[in-house]
């Protein structure tokens, strides 16, 4: 059993956080890793754990005004046991699509910048965040994107710093993922020394 598959169990044992749904949110910068992580994690939790990528929560024009969506289509329905209902933005459309559900499993992971924010916290069971620095997780974003989203990387790392600084994430995350040639490295976080 490898270190992702222990973390995958330890998850799994902790108190449900969101009405019988134990909520753990993958956060860090963009292009920090957080959806290869989540979907790796996925696979290790199994029974198709699913998983919300807040990039179908945020738009153009709101890049981190999706907070009431999230509370009003997901947590809400999922703090009941109740499937979950959310339009899904479309990038290259500029509008949001048809509805999708995100069902109230046992545990649901939340990957994106900013799913550790303080209107989110109460209802998580585990914040994670990925262990990389802005500058390391922006340039791999870029490199991944290509020089025609240039343009949008500057706007957006304005943004992000925005956000983190009025609302940051990982002092309160409760473990720190690294990620290593073997995996991943979980590390105590911040919020569990405190």
């Amino acid at each position: 059993m490898d270190d992702l598959d222990r973390q995958a169990m330890a998850l799994r044992a902790l108190p449900p956080s969101c009405g019988p749904v134990r909520l753990v949110a993958v956060d860090g910068h963009a292009g920090s890793g957080k959806s290869t992580f989540a979907a790796r994690l996925a696979a290790a939790l199994g029974d198709g754990v699913p998983v919300l990528h807040l990039d179908d929560l945020a738009t153009h024009e709101e890049l981190f005004a999706w907070t009431d969506r999230m509370l009003v289509q997901v947590v809400g329905p999922l703090s009941h046991g109740r499937t979950a209902r959310y339009d899904p933005y479309d990038w290259n459309l500029r509008r949001f699509g048809p509805p999708r559900s995100l069902e109230a499993a046992p545990v649901v992971l939340i990957e994106g910048v900013g799913a550790g924010r303080r209107a989110l916290r109460p209802f998580l069971a585990r914040l994670l965040w990925m262990e990389r620095s802005a500058e390391q997780s922006w340039q791999r974003g870029r490199d991944r994107d290509g020089s025609e989203l240039s343009a949008f990387w500057d706007d957006w790392t304005m943004a992000e710093t925005r956000h983190f600084l009025s609302d940051p994430s990982r002092p309160f995350a409760d473990a720190l993922v690294r990620e290593c040639q073997e995996g991943y490295k979980w590390l105590q976080g911040p919020s569990a020394t405190a």
